[in-house]
């Protein structure tokens, strides 16, 4: 999304090379993802597009994160710190992994998930409540160079009875296209990067050079 390597010390710098051939396979990407999303309607549009969303924003953390010392990691699980898509979207904006614009459009389908979650009545993404919370989203998104012609393919596409794709799908569609394939994308040029000093009980240490975890003692605990 916004991969911020000279604005954020704390984001590993970007292959400019690396960064225009991700952006070509994000496009490729986002073709893909876009017809997919044709098969939801209503409210699993809705749930299914945020699910990708934040399976695509858990890859963008882990892609940064030293890796777990374990054979798993239960960091991103419901009842740890990272298992909401509020805490996920929270901490890539403090670490500069995305951009003001993106974040806001994060929250907002974070909102909207919730409300279609918990509706008792059909709810649809033109309702006035959805729309006016969507609508600042779709504005955004509108500056990144695949919704023209990903609209178009979609403008081409009709539903199960022969009539045109909703217009107020179709916006969604592309909200939720742009951002799994650019966070995704984003995901492929990051990699953990130790700090540069660590805390130990022996004092401020220096981790090894190509370190991903602290080395471990007899007791299996970090040295």
């Amino acid at each position: 999304m916004s991969l911020r390597s000279t604005d954020n010390p704390a984001v590993p710098e970007v292959n400019p090379a690396a960064s225009t051939a991700a952006t070509a396979n994000a496009g490729e990407a986002a073709r893909t993802i876009a017809l997919q999303m044709l098969e939801e309607r209503g409210r699993g549009a809705v749930l299914v597009g945020v699910a990708r969303v934040d399976a695509a924003l858990e890859r963008l953390l882990q892609s940064v994160l030293l890796p777990s010392p374990g054979t798993t990691d239960p960091f991103f699980q419901p009842d740890r710190p990272l298992g909401s898509f509020g805490a996920r979207i929270t901490l890539a904006a403090r670490m500069g992994l995305i951009d003001p614009h993106v974040e806001q459009a994060l929250q907002t389908l974070r909102r909207v998930r919730n409300a279609f979650a918990h509706s008792t009545t059909t709810a649809t993404l033109a309702d006035p409540s959805h729309a006016d919370r969507l609508a600042q989203a779709y504005a955004a998104a509108r500056s990144n160079t695949l919704w023209q012609p990903l609209e178009r393919i979609l403008q081409q596409k009709v539903g199960g009875d022969g009539t045109p794709l909703d217009p107020a799908l179709r916006d969604y569609i592309l909200l939720i296209t742009i951002l799994v394939a650019f966070l995704e994308a984003a995901a492929q040029q990051l990699s953990p990067q130790p700090p540069a000093v660590v805390m130990g009980f022996g004092g401020i240490q220096t981790p090894c050079p190509g370190a991903n975890v602290l080395p471990l003692n007899a007791d299996g605990d970090n040295q």
